[in-house]
């Protein structure tokens, strides 16, 4: 599995538990680590996992709302 996989699959895991949303906005590392098989992951890595979730998400929701906008016109 490659890191963007990764990536899309803590995202859709955050984004549907909304209990597990509001551990990522308290602890963003900690519900990484959570989700993650692994847990001797290097903190570094884990870091660049929860930037690259944090940004997916932004997206994702920047991409709801025009996607709202353009039914309006």
């Amino acid at each position: 599995m490659d890191i963007m996989d990764k990536v899309n699959d803590l995202v859709e895991a955050i984004t549907k538990n909304e209990k597990l949303m509001a551990q990522f906005k308290a602890d963003p590392a900690k519900a990484v680590k959570g989700l993650l098989d692994k847990t001797d992951v290097d903190d570094e890595i884990i870091e660049k996992l929860v930037k690259a979730v944090k940004a997916k998400i932004d997206i994702d929701k920047a991409a709801d709302l025009l996607g709202g906008l353009k039914k309006l016109f």
